[in-house]
């Protein structure tokens, strides 16, 4: 199991807000520290993953919980 560092509850926000509030997150977190997502935007099931890859960070998993609930993992690398 990976242990989580800091969670981001963007649930009921649009994009570009979740990831702007990752991007927020991300910057206070050391390397190798965990961030979780929580998200309702169904634009999130791509945009996360891209931004991921974007900045450089470890897409560690994106899963579906529900009907328009999403979370991801994302693991600081720079």
């Amino acid at each position: 199991m990976t242990k989580v560092k800091k969670t981001i509850d963007a649930r009921g926000l649009l994009c570009p807000q979740p990831i702007l509030k990752s991007r927020k997150a991300m910057k206070g977190l050391k390397k190798n520290h965990v961030l979780e997502i929580l998200t309702t935007d169904p634009g999130s099931k791509t945009d996360i993953p891209a931004w991921a890859q974007v900045t450089g960070q470890e897409l560690i998993s994106a899963e579906e919980l529900g009907p328009k609930e999403f979370r991801f993992l994302i693991r600081k690398l720079k």
